[in-house]
């Protein structure tokens, strides 16, 4: 029996599954090794904490997501033996592979942080990129009278780099419809330089928060939390009192490929930028946030490495060689508030620019520009999502970063 394994069951991992059912005969069996039956769907996670979605719109059965054909192993995997080309499972039993896809995502660290699981953790100091966290962060913000709201991103890299931007720009404008704004001192804490990476769009966004009143402290390395005198510390001993902090976590790559010697410094699969082939074993392929790409970890992302993927794992079996077809593709809608949103589309050379997505002068969606249209094409890409990205069907959009309909370079 000829077999692909692809560690992780979640947008990356049931994207490529599907889709492979379909290219590849029946000589081929394709196993998905997960821990549970449970599908989130993360985008939703930003929505939850001022009531717009419910917990239960953002789960699904993994099983319900994949095509029959699909094996679905829930035992877990503990580790693999890149060198025998072996997977070892929860169970105790193992699978020989001839292609191993990762695609184990990334995981929360909120433990790395000095304090933060401390005293206040799920109290006085939430995330929101858990649905736990999600959940009760909206409890709370329905118990808030206003004070001082820190929002934090911990270190780089993070899941969907523009979320923390979104919750900031979507807590200004739900404090002004509950009376609370006047009340409220909102702190936006990066260490990066800017609000974004992008030197362009981290501009115009920095300008939008400075219009809303949103303090940024840049290069804020956080150092750790005393969650008992709400306060939160960088290396660079700058100090930040809070009343309520909402924390974007240090990620790490899974434990199975920790455990596996698989992974960089900090767990994540090392990964041929173009091709999306391991760095380091040629039957081992990875895309989405288990990646070690400069790329944004993003659905989108997996999405765009995807299409290139799903050819080269085939041309890999076929014995032929790698495209090189994927260029850091990344497009995301950035909810700004009062029903409005901005869409960005950039790759790994190009900055996001002025234009129209996806048909070149028409849109209907303006790039770097706020607009209702964009709020909603942002909500509408959960039904997308449950009904097409995730189950392998073919999307309307190019893989990879297109420039016409875009100006301004």
């Amino acid at each position: 029996m000829k077999r692909i394994v692809i560690l992780g069951g979640g947008t990356a991992g049931s994207m490529m599954s599907n889709k492979l059912v379909k290219r590849l005969d029946a000589s081929w069996t394709v196993t998905v090794i997960d821990r549970d039956d449970v599908h989130l769907y993360q985008p939703g996670f930003l929505f939850i904490p001022f009531g717009d979605y419910r917990p239960e719109e953002v789960q699904r059965s993994r099983k319900s997501l994949l095509d029959p054909r699909v094996e679905l192993r829930l035992c877990g995997a503990t580790r693999v033996e890149p060198e025998n080309k072996r997977v070892f499972l929860g169970d105790g039993t193992a699978l020989d592979y001839q292609v191993l896809i990762v695609a184990t995502g990334a995981q929360l660290m909120p433990e790395r942080t000095e304090g933060l699981t401390g005293p206040g953790w799920q109290e006085s100091a939430f995330d929101f990129y858990s649905l736990e966290g999600a959940t009760k962060l909206g409890a709370a913000l329905e118990r808030f009278e206003g004070g001082r709201l820190v929002v934090n991103i911990v270190e780089n890299p993070i899941k969907c780099p523009v979320a923390p931007l979104e919750f900031a720009f979507l807590a200004e404008s739900w404090l002004r419809k509950k009376g609370l704004r006047e009340k409220t001192e909102l702190v936006y804490a990066t260490p990066l330089s800017g609000v974004f990476t992008k030197p362009k769009a981290s501009a115009m966004l920095g300008g939008m928060m400075d219009q809303r009143g949103i303090e940024v402290q840049a290069d804020f390395a956080c150092s750790n939390v005393d969650g008992e005198r709400k306060v939160l510390q960088s290396f660079d001993g700058r100090e930040l009192d809070y009343d309520m902090l909402v924390t974007v976590p240090s990620h790490a790559g899974d434990e199975v490929v920790r455990a596996s010697g698989m992974g960089d410094y900090a767990g994540f699969l090392p990964t041929r930028k173009h091709s999306l082939q391991s760095r380091d074993f040629e039957s081992i392929f990875a895309l989405g946030d288990c990646t070690d790409l400069p790329a944004s970890k993003a659905g989108a992302v997996a999405h765009f490495q995807g299409e290139v993927l799903v050819e080269n794992v085939v041309r890999f079996v076929e014995g032929l060689p790698m495209l090189q077809d994927y260029d850091g593709h990344t497009n995301c809608f950035i909810e700004s508030g009062d029903g409005k949103a901005l869409l960005i589309d950039f790759n790994y050379e190009t900055e996001p620019l002025p234009g129209r997505f996806p048909l070149p002068g028409i849109g209907p969606f303006t790039l770097l520009e706020e607009s209702a249209v964009n709020h909603w094409g942002k909500l509408g890409f959960k039904w997308v999502y449950w009904n097409m990205l995730v189950r392998g069907e073919e999307l309307p959009l190019d893989h990879r970063m297109l420039m016409a309909g875009k100006w301004g370079e």
